[in-house]
């Protein structure tokens, strides 16, 4: 089988595009596009992860997506592919289903596991409450696969990369600018992650929150009343509305626990809550619960992490 897999290269090559070309080599023989300014060398990397080899359209840069939607279709002609797979990010979301209507393919968003034997796959539905099986009887399929759904697996080798004329055609969007998200750890590649709420009392006190998640090298996050009144970026609001994660550990303190809250990061294989309140919704999802000020749990878990790497 063929199997094509798209790479988002806007920031960099990371742990989601591993993921997916070790998801797409366990499908069959891999072949990676992707567009834009993006060195040689990276991209060669992606051979040790499955690939032989990899499409790179530098003249697309700022692509629409409809532009990227003609790319991606262009270069599954041209190999043949049968399979086409993206990291379930932003950018999958809007181009997967452009790309299954274009070639007439079915779609399985938001994948968690390979096919399994009668070729079902399975999607977490509802928000993440429960799990689907989706079976796609088209010649064609396209799947976006979850973050942190798989584990990369390295197969050794280098990819050889070849330049491509994805033949994308001309763009009515104008892009002004562009504004990428700070931290040395995109949230949604995270498998560690300290997330804090109004519990924290203001903007001024995150310095624990900060403190926390490097002595673990984990990211930070917020809830969304945080990001709203400015406390932290809206890169690092996590729910419903805000960035869906799946890490593999989830540290929540002063965050109570809303609905809309959990949807974004009941995905996380271990999820641990601090609070001073018992009867705080959140202590129902979490693996862990902590019932205590954030000001004096933060700190001495901090420390206790500190000692114990220094121990190693």
């Amino acid at each position: 089988m063929s199997v094509l897999v798209y790479i988002n290269s806007t920031n960099g090559i990371g742990k989601n595009a591993f993921e997916a070309v070790t998801y797409g080599k366990k499908l069959g023989d891999v072949t990676v596009v992707t567009n834009g300014n993006v060195d040689d060398a990276s991209l060669a990397q992606l051979g040790n992860y499955g690939t032989s080899k990899v499409l790179v359209d530098k003249a697309l840069v700022n692509a629409d997506d409809q532009q990227l939607t003609r790319m991606i279709a262009n270069a599954a002609t041209q190999v043949g592919a049968t399979t086409i797979v993206f990291s379930h990010d932003d950018v999958a979301k809007n181009i997967a289903p452009r790309l299954s209507v274009r070639l007439k393919a079915g779609l399985v968003s938001g994948a968690i596991a390979l096919p399994e034997g009668d070729g079902t796959i399975k999607v977490n539905v509802f928000s993440g409450k429960a799990f689907g099986a989706v079976k796609v009887n088209s010649a064609t399929k396209v799947i976006s696969l979850l973050p942190n759904s798989i584990q990369p697996e390295e197969v050794g080798g280098a990819a050889a990369v070849e330049a491509f004329a994805g033949n994308a055609g001309d763009s009515k969007i104008k892009v002004l600018g562009t504004n990428f998200p700070e931290g040395d750890i995109p949230l949604p590649e995270a498998e560690l992650v300290v997330s804090a709420g109004r519990g924290l009392k203001g903007p001024e006190n995150w310095g624990m929150v900060e403190d926390l998640a490097k002595a673990l090298g984990a990211a930070t996050a917020c809830s969304r009343p945080v990001s709203d009144i400015g406390w932290r970026p809206h890169h690092e609001h996590v729910g419903q509305t805000g960035i869906a994660i799946r890490p593999n550990l989830y540290i929540a303190a002063g965050i109570s626990g809303a609905i809309q809250h959990l949807a974004g990061v009941n995905g996380s294989k271990v999820i641990v809550v601090i609070n001073t309140d018992p009867e705080a919704p959140f202590f129902k999802a979490a693996d862990y619960g902590v019932v205590g000020d954030a000001f004096e749990v933060l700190p001495k878990l901090t420390e206790a992490i500190k000692k114990f790497k220094a121990s190693k």
